[in-house]
């Protein structure tokens, strides 16, 4: 597969699941509630790996990159340019949902824009603590279902309604706690149009992100063997 090819699918992939699951929160967060964003963030993702499966593997997310790497399913020379593009795709999502918010009525963009935040930022007020413990599970549950979702132990056609599913569920539980990350490309995504305390914050996200990969690396492991098709 053309290199190019992977890398603009991670970074289209990226842009949506994060434009739309973000979107969603900002403009319809108070009509749909918790329960309508988790589903728009699992749904775009499952519909993104039917689409961009077969082309880069859709991880859209840097610690699910480092995860396949470090469980050997996934070449280390390419980590970097994934991350890169997903990034670059994460950006842009919060870029053009920022202008589309400043035109919307009865949204503050000055507040930011489905903020990721722990301790004091929290939707509910929750500890940091809490917030990242959350997180490391949650990427823990989340890459780990990956990693099984993708061998034989799942049928062909069938991983990435797992895998979404995988992540409305969890969304569902860490949106109280922490807006809800598990991806530090979403996080970042909408925290350089607010800056402080939202960027700060970031090295939080990213240490329980990569914490929980490496502890689903070493569960799938044990589950799976070499964790290999």
């Amino acid at each position: 597969m053309c290199g190019c090819k992977k890398y603009a699918a991670e970074l289209v992939g990226t842009f949506l699941l994060v434009f739309l699951g973000c979107t969603s929160a900002v403009l319809s967060g108070g009509q749909i509630g918790w329960l309508g964003v988790s589903l728009v963030f699992g749904l775009t993702l499952m519909a993104s790996a039917y689409i961009f499966g077969g082309i880069s593997g859709c991880h859209l997310n840097p610690a699910v990159t480092v995860g396949l790497c470090l469980a050997k399913r996934f070449p280390a020379k390419d980590v970097g340019g994934y991350i890169i593009f997903q990034l670059l795709g994460a950006i842009a999502a919060g870029c053009l949902l920022y202008v589309i918010a400043k035109g919307a009525p009865n949204v503050d963009v000055s507040a930011g824009l489905a903020l990721n935040g722990m301790g004091e930022h929290s939707p509910t007020n929750c500890s940091v603590l809490a917030g990242f413990l959350g997180e490391v599970v949650g990427s823990f549950v989340l890459i780990f279902v990956i990693l099984l979702a993708t061998t034989k132990l799942v049928p062909d056609g069938f991983a990435p309604v797992v895998i979404g599913g995988t992540l409305s569920v969890l969304l569902m539980c860490l949106i109280p706690l922490t807006n809800g990350s598990l991806n530090v490309a979403r996080s970042l995504g909408v925290a350089v149009f607010h800056g402080g305390w939202a960027i700060t914050q970031l090295g939080l996200f990213l240490a329980a992100h990569f914490v929980g990969a490496v502890l689903a690396v070493l569960a799938g492991s044990f589950f799976t063997g070499e964790c290999k098709k």
